[in-house]
């Protein structure tokens, strides 16, 4: 039986993380698993710490896991790669390299017969004033030619250094509780979108780094997927059950 796999926020490549090589592996390892039977994989959004790609050059490292992606692809596995807030910039490389359809929007699709809509959910409500002067910031085309006039050496100890003083940041303070149904801004998003879109069966969002189900009719619910930090969890749908899961090495997913 073929089934479809959601992940999102594995951060690969965090500075603020001591054993990230040991993190790398474990996602390839999970990918390896999943390949046995996936039809589509789906990666909601930074999946990359910090991603900033130039025309003739991408950051260095990551082999393990760009290997596998192309290896997912030349199989015939489709691999749906969502941009986050810290791996916006990319400009063709992961596509042409890999073969990954690249998704720079919130993407709504039929999948075995149920429709889905899939957003990193980053820019979905979030109240944060500073947050959202920010992601207009890194989304602005003219601020972003501006930081690839830096050298390259600067620019991506500069993306490395904030991408890691958020991550410490998330690591000193924890995770954000999930802030009830509500006030958490990607259900209430849900909520709202769902009005005008009632065929939408499931909403699944990552970037709150949390674990949250939720319905909001007989008919859909909204998923929130928790990341590959330090929960190491997954989404998958067989056609007929769609559930969360821990991964958890040598079990089957």
């Amino acid at each position: 039986m073929k089934k479809v796999y959601f992940i999102s926020d594995a951060h690969l490549g965090s500075w603020a993380m001591k054993q990230r090589r040991m993190q790398e592996r474990r996602l390839v390892r999970f990918l390896d698993e999943a390949k046995k039977d996936a039809e589509a994989v789906y990666m909601l959004g930074d999946m990359f710490d910090f991603w900033y790609e130039y025309k003739y050059v991408v950051p260095k490292g990551y082999t393990r896991f760009l290997g596998k992606l192309s290896e997912l692809t030349d199989s015939g596995i489709e691999v749906h790669y969502f941009i986050g807030n810290h791996d916006i910039w990319d400009y063709g490389y992961l596509e042409r390299e890999c073969g990954v359809i690249m998704h720079r929007e919130p993407f709504t699709t039929e999948i075995m017969g149920q429709v889905f809509f899939l957003s990193h959910g980053d820019g979905m409500g979030d109240p944060s004033r500073s947050f959202r002067l920010l992601r207009h910031i890194f989304h602005n085309r003219i601020c972003q030619f501006l930081f690839s006039l830096l050298p390259t050496r600067w620019s991506m100890y500069v993306g490395m250094k904030w991408a890691k003083s958020s991550m410490q940041k998330h690591l000193r303070e924890g995770n954000d509780p999930y802030l009830g149904a509500d006030r958490e801004y990607t259900v209430l998003f849900a909520k709202e979108y769902y009005k005008s879109h009632p065929d939408i069966n499931v909403f699944i969002f990552g970037h709150r780094h949390i674990e949250q189900e939720q319905p909001i009719s007989d008919t859909c619910k909204v998923m929130i997927i928790g990341d590959w930090l330090q929960k190491f969890t997954y989404v998958v749908f067989d056609g007929s059950t769609l559930r969360m899961s821990d991964y958890i090495e040598g079990e089957p997913v």
